[in-house]
């Protein structure tokens, strides 16, 4: 669980931090070799890091906290926080307002930071004259945008619903979806920004479409 926390936290601020290069990139090209340098990137992933497992840690040291006297089955396909919380013999309602609002800070801070990124992003290419870098721009902001899309709106599905508004296996399915499938599909996403992807897909599917 604590590895799981750590990585998903390190994951969502990763995208903040991808954002970031995004605007410096675009919004200050010119500075962008000085403003993005070696040191830099290596100070914030480390800052990602240490963010993710500090996170871990508060979240880890919630559930050493409950006691735990019943059964000890997880209605779940990894040992993650919310369903812990089903286990304990004590009142937990405390717990999970705490981590509705932690999680609810912390996403909520990272979305605003995408989201005013992009807002300076957008505004500073509606300024270009030339429809080619608009182009390039918006192609190259998509796919971050939709690896955004699907982390974000899994993670607050999984962690911000009320607890009586779904079912146990809608929520395991979210899992899966949110700890396996987003993963699986963040390199083919940023991969279809190479052209020599694209040309490999574009002939798999004629391929395909030939064949049947």
């Amino acid at each position: 669980m604590s590895l799981s926390i750590a990585f998903a936290d390190s994951q969502r601020f990763l995208l903040a931090v991808m954002v970031y290069d995004h605007y410096v990139a675009i919004c200050n090209p010119l500075l962008y070799a000085v403003t993005m340098s070696r040191q830099l990137c290596k100070q914030l992933v480390a800052a990602v890091y240490a963010v993710g497992v500090l996170d871990s840690m508060i979240f880890t040291c919630f559930t050493f906290r409950l006691p735990f006297c019943s059964s000890n089955i997880i209605n779940h396909f990894s040992c993650e926080f919310p369903p812990l919380l089903a286990l304990p013999c004590s009142d937990t309602c405390f717990i999970k307002i705490m981590m509705f609002a932690f999680t609810l800070c912390i996403t909520m801070s990272i979305f605003v930071a995408i989201l005013l990124s992009y807002v300076y992003i957008t505004s500073t290419t509606l300024q270009i004259c030339s429809n080619e870098c608009r182009r390039k721009v918006f192609s190259t902001c998509i796919f971050h945008l939709t690896a955004v899309a699907l982390y974000f709106v899994t993670l607050l599905f999984m962690y911000l619903h009320p607890t009586s508004s779904f079912s146990i296996d809608t929520e395991k399915m979210a899992s899966v979806f949110y700890m396996l499938m987003i993963p699986v599909l963040n390199p083919l996403i940023y991969s279809l920004r190479n052209m020599e992807v694209k040309d490999a897909l574009r002939k798999a599917m004629n391929k395909i479409l030939t064949n049947s």
